[in-house]
C-alpha cells in the first residue's frame, strides 16, 4: 500500500510538470476565500503533501472552495455528499511498531489514505461568504507586514534574487523591475523560505554537498514554501523558476518520496515564517 501511494502521487506530479502545469499553484487564489485548503469543521489548514493533492484535484475539477470535509463530517454538519461524487485521497501517518533484525522494537511512520470531499461536492451546507475576509484584507499590505515581521535582512539592488547563508542576507532586485507587485512578493517569499533553512532556524542542509539533486531539492522546498505562504496571504504571484523543472522531473522519477519530503520541509518553513508573525505581535 505504501509504495503504491508514493508512486501514484509522484506520477500525478510528473504528469502535471510535463504538461507545463505547476501542481502547487493555488487554483482559487482569486475567490476571496483564502488560499490554503482547510477542513470546514475544524478550520485547520492541511499541510505538506495534502496541500498539493487537494490543489491538484481542485484545479482538475474546477472547485472554487478551499473547504473540505470527510463524508462523516459532512453528515455531522447537516450536509450530504451528492450522489456519484468521488472523494479525493489525502494522507496521514500512523506510527507502527516493528521488530528489527537485531530483535529490537522501534516505531516507524506508515502512510495511510483517507477521502475528502470539496464543499462544491456537498449539498445542504452553506458556503462561507466569498467576499472580503473578515475585517477587510489588502494582500499587498499584508505581504509587506508579513515580510517585515520575519526580521529577515533584505537588500534591494542589482538584477538577481538570492539568499546568502554566510551573511544571512536576502538580496532582491528593485521592485520596479518586477512585472507586478504580486510577483515581487512571490519571489521575496521564495527567498524567505531559503532563509528559514539557516542553522539558527529550521536547520536544513539546503543542498550543500549533495550536488545537482540536493540543489534541486532545496529549490523545490523554496518554491513550495512560497506557494503555501502566498496562499495563506491571498496573493497570486509567479516565481520564474522554469529552469528547475527538468531537474525536478529527474529527481521525481528517481525518488518516489522526493515530493513528499520537499512538501514536508516546505510546510515546516512556512510554519516558521507564520510563527514569526506571532512573535512580532507579542513584541509590539
Amino acid at each position: 500500500m505504501k509504495t503504491s501511494i508514493y508512486n501514484q502521487v509522484t506520477s500525478q506530479i510528473i504528469d502535471a510538470l510535463e504538461a507545463g502545469v505547476k501542481p502547487w499553484k493555488c487554483p482559487w487564489a482569486r475567490s476571496g476565500l483564502g488560499g490554503m485548503p482547510r477542513n470546514l469543521r475544524t478550520q485547520n489548514c492541511y499541510s505538506g503533501m495534502n496541500v498539493l493533492l487537494l490543489w491538484m484535484q481542485a484545479e482538475k475539477e474546477g472547485y472554487s472552495s478551499p473547504y473540505w470535509l470527510t463524508f462523516k463530517q459532512a453528515l455531522e454538519l447537516g450536509g450530504c455528499v451528492r450522489k456519484g461524487e468521488k472523494g479525493t485521497a489525502a494522507i496521514f501517518y500512523k506510527m507502527r511498531e516493528v521488530v528489527t533484525e537485531s530483535g529490537e522494537t522501534e516505531e516507524i511512520p506508515v502512510i495511510n489514505c483517507f477521502k475528502l470531499f470539496n464543499l462544491n461536492q456537498i449539498e445542504g451546507i452553506e458556503v462561507p461568504g466569498s467576499g472580503e475576509l473578515p475585517g477587510g484584507f489588502d494582500p499587498i499590505q499584508s505581504a509587506e507586514d508579513f515580510i517585515s515581521n520575519t526580521g529577515a535582512q533584505i537588500r534591494e539592488h542589482g538584477e538577481a534574487a538570492f539568499y546568502q547563508p554566510s551573511s544571512d542576507i536576502i538580496t532582491m532586485p528593485e521592485r520596479e523591475r518586477f512585472a507586478s507587485a504580486a510577483d515581487y512578493y512571490a519571489t521575496a517569499l521564495h527567498e524567505l523560505t531559503h532563509w528559514t533553512g539557516h542553522k539558527s532556524r529550521c536547520a536544513r542542509d539546503m543542498g550543500r554537498g549533495k550536488g545537482k539533486a540536493g540543489y534541486a531539492f532545496e529549490e523545490l522546498v523554496a518554491e513550495l514554501g512560497a506557494a503555501f505562504t502566498m496562499a495563506t496571504l491571498g496573493i497570486e504571484g509567479e516565481v520564474q523558476h522554469e529552469s528547475y523543472i527538468a531537474s525536478w522531473l529527474e529527481a521525481l522519477k528517481n525518488d518516489k518520496k522526493f515530493i513528499f519530503k520537499a512538501a514536508s520541509q516546505a510546510s515546516k518553513a512556512a510554519a516558521y515564517l507564520a510563527e514569526s508573525q506571532d512573535c512580532a505581535a507579542r513584541a509590539a
